[in-house]
């Protein structure tokens, strides 16, 4: 059984939808999950070495972080995140020049503080539809089992 943090922003609620989704899964498979909200809890990198999987979500703002997010960002530089695997998600917005800023500008950072990014970040256009919530699980499945190799 792993233990996995999971912290997440979200504007409309359509990240929030994605995350329930994601974390529903990882609970029915037996796994330990701790959930946050950039919004309403407070979040000390250092407490993310107490997992073995971190997974970030969030909305993106024009073509930036959003503010709930942006001094965890910054406090990431404290924390080392070796042999623990990162995964990222958030809801998107195509009106934007840049898809999913908010999720490239996370997932560039987890590999200069020793993470190791699990495969692509999942990105969904505004509000997530079905056909984005089985993708959701799809993403918590492959997440959990590359977790497992790395124990």
């Amino acid at each position: 059984m792993a233990k996995i943090i999971m912290m997440d922003a979200s504007m409309t609620g359509s990240t929030e939808m994605m995350a329930d989704a994601i974390g529903d899964y990882i609970k029915g498979a037996g796994h330990e999950l701790v959930r946050k909200s950039f919004d309403f809890d407070a979040i000390d990198v250092q407490e993310l070495l107490d997992y073995d999987g971190i997974l970030i979500g969030s909305y993106t703002w024009d073509d930036d972080l959003p503010y709930e997010v942006e001094d965890f960002y910054e406090e990431l530089d404290e924390v080392d995140l070796t042999g623990k695997l990162v995964g990222v998600f958030g809801s998107c917005d195509s009106f934007y020049d840049s898809y999913g800023a908010a999720l490239e500008t996370i997932a560039a950072r987890i590999p200069t503080i020793g993470g190791t990014m699990y495969g692509e970040k999942l990105k969904v256009e505004l509000e997530p539809n079905d056909e984005d919530i089985e993708h959701c699980k799809q993403f918590a499945a492959g997440f959990l089992e590359q977790l497992s190799k790395m124990e």
